[in-house]
C-alpha cells in the first residue's frame, strides 16, 4: 500500500516529467516562431527552453533517487547533468551576445514579436502553475531541493516576463533595438543559471535567487529559499 509520502513522491516525479516536456514543446514553438519572425530574443528564449530539458531530466533523476533513498549523497549523473545544462548556458550566452551584436550592428527588425508574445504568456501561466504545485510538493516532503526546484521554475518565469516585455515593447514601438535588448537579457539569465549549474556541481549550493554555500565536502547541498 502506498503511503502519502510515496503520493508525494510520485506527484513530484510527475511534476518534473511536466516541466521536461512543456519546455520540449515551448523550444521547439518558440525557436521555429523566432526563425520564421526573424526574432532574437524569442529564438533565445526557445534555445534556453532546451537547456532547461537537461536541467529537468537531471531533476526528475533526484526525485526519484531522493524517494528510494533520501539520505544518499548525489550521484555522478546529476553533477554530469549539471555541468552539460552549464556549459550549454555559457554557449547559449555567447551565441546571444554575438548575434545581438550583428543585429544591433546591421539594424535588423524582427517581422513581428505577435508569437512572443502569446508564447510568453502561456509561458506565464504554466510556471506559475507548475511553481504552485512544486511548493506544496516540496514543503509537505520538506525537501528543500524540490523547493529549490520550484525557485529555478519561477526563474523561468521572469524570463517569461522578459520576452513579454520586449515582444510588446517592439508591437508598440517597431525599435529593432527593443529585440535585441530582449536577446541580451536572456543572456545575462543564461549566463547567471550556467553559472549556478556548475557552482552546485562542484558543491556550491544556490537557490536560483543568487543565495549560495558551500557545502564543504564537494556535494551540493540545496538551500531552501526564503519564502
Amino acid at each position: 500500500m502506498q503511503t502519502h509520502r510515496d503520493i508525494l513522491y510520485r506527484r513530484a516525479r510527475l511534476l518534473a516529467l511536466i516541466t521536461i516536456g512543456y519546455n520540449i514543446l515551448e523550444g521547439l514553438v518558440s525557436v521555429y516562431f523566432g526563425l520564421e519572425d526573424e526574432t532574437l530574443a524569442l529564438l533565445g528564449f526557445g534555445m534556453d527552453s532546451f537547456v532547461e530539458v537537461i536541467s529537468g531530466i537531471g531533476v526528475w533523476h533526484m526525485v526519484r533517487r531522493q524517494a528510494s533513498q533520501p539520505d544518499v549523497n548525489p550521484d555522478q549523473f546529476e553533477k554530469q547533468a549539471l555541468r552539460i545544462t552549464g556549459l550549454s548556458f555559457y554557449l547559449l550566452t555567447f551565441v546571444l551576445m554575438v548575434s545581438s551584436l550583428i543585429n544591433g550592428l546591421e539594424g535588423h527588425r524582427p517581422e513581428t514579436t505577435f508569437w512572443g508574445i502569446v508564447i510568453s504568456l502561456i509561458s506565464i501561466v504554466t510556471m506559475g502553475i507548475l511553481i504552485h504545485f512544486k511548493m506544496i510538493v516540496g514543503r509537505a516532503l520538506n525537501s528543500r531541493a524540490i523547493v529549490a526546484d520550484a525557485h529555478c521554475t519561477r526563474a523561468c518565469l521572469i524570463l517569461s516576463l522578459v520576452l513579454l516585455v520586449a515582444s510588446v515593447a517592439y508591437e508598440m514601438t517597431g525599435l529593432g533595438g527593443i529585440d535585441v535588448v530582449g536577446s541580451l537579457l536572456i543572456a545575462w539569465f543564461s549566463f547567471r543559471e550556467g553559472r549556478e549549474s556548475f557552482e552546485k556541481a562542484r558543491g556550491i549550493a544556490c537557490s536560483c535567487n543568487g543565495a549560495c554555500q558551500n557545502s564543504g565536502n564537494g556535494i551540493p547541498k540545496f538551500i531552501k529559499p526564503p519564502s
